[in-house]
């Protein structure tokens, strides 16, 4: 039997004059057509598909993230540790891209660098977005957005929202744990201070899984989540060494030096402290 045979008798269909195809549910002509190289060299291909793949998944990200947000709000924790775990695998498939890119020497890097001109991955509209729902707000990482009115509507919308860690200590609240009115009830804007009390109130938590069972699964889906963040930011950090050393970034950042300090930046301060405290 041949192929076309084996075709024929499956059933498949195979005449889309009149009904939707796998191309066009995906919009797979749009998706396919918007690489445009501006450089002569072959490895541009590369460096703009890993950026622009790395867009639609932290396109999905945030999509998780928000609903994740809005479900622990809602006491809904089920569907928030569905989308969390989600959330961790996606920062899974963000490392591993890097894998990829690291196949780029810095010699076919320094042929395409010329015409990046000033864009950077630091003027990400998304990846500021989910550092923000993850709770690093800083009201001055704006500016780069300042020249598109609709990216910088939604990052500030970002920095004005409850971040994830912000609606768990309000859970925690509500099921009468002590956390301080000043951390339920705060400028948003603001990056969040880490709190003794917080920590205290935490533990309890982790001394009697039994009794706070799903706070406690809480808990570990955020470890799991920072971990995952630290690993893509960690494995940020070596590609671009490996690649560009210790030159300064297209977007004028320091590059390495910048990248680094950010790895020190801890986004759920208590519950990675009271491990020692435990």
């Amino acid at each position: 039997m041949t192929q076309q045979d084996i075709l024929a008798s499956s059933g498949a269909k195979t005449d889309f004059s009149q009904s939707m195809s796998y191309s066009d549910y995906l919009g797979l002509a749009q998706l396919l057509s918007a690489q445009h190289p501006r450089s002569p060299d072959h490895n541009e291909m590369l460096f703009i598909i890993q950026h622009q793949t790395s867009e639609l998944w932290m396109k999905l990200m945030l999509h998780e993230l928000h609903a994740a947000i809005d479900c622990i709000a809602k006491d809904d924790l089920g569907s928030a540790f569905k989308m969390l775990a989600r959330v961790s695998r996606i920062m899974e498939q963000l490392v591993h891209a890097w894998d990829v890119l690291a196949t780029m020497t810095p010699s076919e890097y320094s042929a395409i660098r010329p015409f990046l001109g000033s864009s950077s991955g630091f003027q990400s509209a998304q990846y500021r977005c989910v550092e923000f729902a993850l709770g690093n707000k800083n009201a001055g990482m704006l500016q780069p957005h300042a020249h598109a009115p609709e990216l910088l509507a939604q990052v500030q919308a970002a920095l004005r929202s409850p971040s994830l860690y912000d609606e768990a200590l309000r859970l925690l609240a509500r099921r009468q744990l002590p956390i301080p009115a000043s951390c339920t009830e705060r400028d948003w804007t603001q990056a969040y201070v880490s709190s003794d009390v917080v920590e205290a109130a935490w533990l309890v938590v982790y001394r009697n899984p039994q009794q706070y069972w799903d706070l406690y699964q809480l808990g570990e889906e955020l470890t799991d989540l920072e971990d995952a963040f630290r690993q893509w930011r960690f494995r940020h950090v070596t590609t671009v060494e490996r690649i560009i050393g210790f030159k300064q970034g297209t977007g004028g950042t320091g590059g390495v030096g910048y990248l680094r300090k950010m790895l020190d930046v801890v986004l759920f301060p208590e519950i990675w402290k009271l491990r020692t405290d435990l």
